[in-house]
């Protein structure tokens, strides 16, 4: 088995996806004037995990917005799973679906299959987060095999508002080749 890894300081993908309202857009490229995007990436409709972390993720987007960084969320679910799943969520950030298999693996995700048809009906991508510069290139990176793993929301969002203020470097830029 291979998987991809992206490196620091890499160009994130151009990825479009849909809302439940019918927009589309470039998941890569902030909005409403903002110079840096937060991509989150979560299992789906059936993780409560992710359920939770979304609805704590929309406390901070006040934060986030102060610092000039624009904020979405994106699953592999269809939309008819995301339509379900809006019922337990409480976000003030725009919410997408139809992250394909080919997509996921392009962001370097990893992907699990269901353990039952209870669970979903596809495989689903593991949790990612990225957070994209204005110059395109990924500042930071997190993503995990399972959903028991994923950052501190205050120490990601203190974090990147000390990044922003300090003109903090990409970290993680060491290559073998070096």
């Amino acid at each position: 088995m291979t998987t991809f890894k992206f490196e620091a300081g890499a160009p994130f993908p151009s990825i479009s996806k849909s809302t439940l309202e019918g927009a589309t857009r470039d998941l890569s490229k902030p909005l409403e004037g903002k110079d840096w995007q937060m991509v989150i990436v979560y299992r789906g409709r059936h993780c409560p995990l992710c359920t939770r972390f979304l609805n704590e993720l929309a406390g901070y987007k006040p934060r986030l917005d102060e610092i000039g960084i624009d904020l979405v969320a994106v699953s592999g679910d269809s939309k008819a799973q995301l339509e379900e799943h809006t019922s337990r969520l409480d976000v003030n950030f725009p919410l997408f679906y139809g992250l394909t298999l080919e997509e996921m693996k392009s962001l370097g995700l990893y992907i699990s299959h269901p353990r039952s048809d209870q669970e979903t009906d596809h495989p689903f991508a593991e949790p990612g987060l990225y957070i994209i510069n204005e110059k395109g290139t990924l500042q930071v990176v997190d993503i995990s095999n399972n959903p028991f793993v994923r950052p501190d929301l205050e120490n990601l969002v203190s974090g990147l508002e000390w990044i922003r203020k300090n003109d903090y470097p990409i970290r993680g830029t060491f290559s073998y080749q070096d």
